[in-house]
């Protein structure tokens, strides 16, 4: 196992609902640190280069509606195999697809309110946590 960093949007709805320290329990009771949070709201410009590679999709304007519409949390998580034990806790994409136990089959109702987005590889987390913590 490598100790590696990684990237999460607890998104607007789970802030709204209320739902930020659950989700950072989660994280925690699998034996994540977290390096650093911050509550924001994502600028339009940072959103479309956030998910710039969905640009030509259908999705793209309720993905960008769907992350801008609130504060956000952002945190840098570290652990051993952290990009892969994220991603597992957080579950499928798609809410309808997510397993019971993780953060989208436990409270996301559907796209794309998701609850969290998180980075999907090393490249993107390190791309990510710059993009919304700087160097």
């Amino acid at each position: 196992m490598a100790v590696e960093r990684t990237f999460v949007i607890i998104k607007p709805e789970a802030v709204a609902r209320r739902l930020v320290g659950e989700i950072l329990a989660r994280f925690e009771r699998k034996g994540l640190s977290i390096k650093a949070l911050s509550v924001t709201q994502i600028e339009r410009q940072v959103a479309e280069e956030h998910y710039a590679h969905h640009r030509d999709k259908p999705f793209f304007p309720h993905l960008i509606e769907a992350i801008t519409e609130g504060p956000v949390v952002l945190a840098i998580l570290e652990g051993d195999d952290a990009i892969t034990q994220v991603r597992n806790l957080v579950g499928a994409t798609d809410p309808i697809k997510a397993a019971p136990g993780t953060i989208r089959g436990d409270f996301a109702l559907r796209l794309p309110y998701n609850m969290v987005h998180a980075a999907d590889a090393p490249s993107a987390a390190e791309a990510e946590i710059k993009r919304f913590f700087g160097n």
